[in-house]
């Protein structure tokens, strides 16, 4: 029997924390977090990480369990989270995948497995020095030359995962869609797939808050102390949106004026293409967080339990 899984996505500050913490407790459920940056210590106000208050709520899983200095892959995400919600489902409770990292909620639930792709280290040191001599955009337009599609869904500044593609791209001679390759058994999950949507210019206004609200919580502290501690230079978290902003201002090359008006601009431009990837997917249910989100969830989620049993 497949296990029934509730997905909460949605674009950056559009309410996925406070939605997953109304249907757990409406519904028992426990809640897994699929937010690629909210699984590292420490790095709490940049990563909008749920409060002290919200953790206590409801259960929460998959957050705070990694060290900076430590990369996770999607591969690392669903091998670790397939475990976490088969624990919660054989506890007899509903599990709450919530999250905006589209790569992984999709990877997730779909069972998806990527191909094994050795490392080219000669490509790879290329690509950093050309990164090094002429940025980050001369390496990202590889990526445009060679996959479009591929690189629609990830950031320019995000260097590390778009070398990793080109690098999957040149090796297998195939279009990154198509080295992901999908298991022939279906899928283990019976997924409802919530996501939360906003018009656009009350999605960028919450957006602009929230940074404003960062900045007072402490954000510039948090992200000095991540440039100042950091010993693996390619960290993933280092390529997280709220921290590589700052960079230029530590060191001088920018006000902070500035580089609080990069972050906002990059979470929307992010939050975005978050949207374009969540409205992709035709089983989506689309919740207007302008009328009544909550009423709106409550009855799809007892709609789709109706037949559904735990264990």
């Amino acid at each position: 029997m497949k296990i029934p899984l509730i997905v909460v996505a949605g674009p950056t500050a559009s309410g996925k924390t406070a939605m997953a913490i109304h249907l757990a407790k409406k519904f028992g459920g426990e809640i897994v977090s699929a937010d690629s940056m909210q699984i590292y210590k420490k790095l709490n106000t940049g990563t909008a990480k749920p409060t002290k208050e919200e953790l206590s709520a409801a259960p929460h899983h998959m957050i705070d369990i990694l060290d900076i200095n430590e990369n996770f892959s999607v591969v690392d995400y669903c091998a670790m989270a397939h475990g976490v919600i088969s624990e919660i489902y054989k506890r007899g409770h509903l599990p709450i995948v919530a999250g905006g990292t589209g790569l992984y909620i999709d990877s997730l639930v779909n069972d998806e497995a990527f191909s094994s792709v050795g490392e080219d280290e000669a490509l790879r040191k290329e690509l950093l020095s050309l990164a090094e001599k002429e940025g980050n955009e001369a390496v990202y337009s590889i990526l445009k030359e060679l996959d479009s599609a591929a690189a629609k869904n990830l950031h320019p500044n995000n260097l590390k995962r778009v070398i990793r593609a080109i690098e999957i791209i040149k090796t297998t001679g195939k279009s990154l869609e198509e080295s992901i390759k999908r298991e022939k058994a279906e899928s283990r999950y019976d997924v409802l797939y919530l996501v939360l949507s906003h018009d656009r210019e009350v999605l960028y206004d919450r957006i602009e808050k929230r940074v404003d609200i960062m900045m007072e919580e402490g954000l510039l502290d948090e992200a000095k102390w991540l440039f100042d501690t950091i010993e693996n230079e390619s960290a993933t978290c280092l390529q997280a949106i709220g921290y590589k902003e700052f960079k230029e201002y530590f060191e001088g090359k920018k006000t902070l004026e500035e580089a609080t008006e990069e972050l906002k601009k990059d979470t929307r431009h992010y939050a975005k293409r978050q949207m374009t990837w969540f409205r992709r997917n035709k089983d989506a249910k689309m919740i207007d967080c302008g009328s009544e989100p909550f009423a709106e969830a409550d009855k799809l989620v007892e709609n789709f339990l109706k037949d559904r049993s735990f264990v």
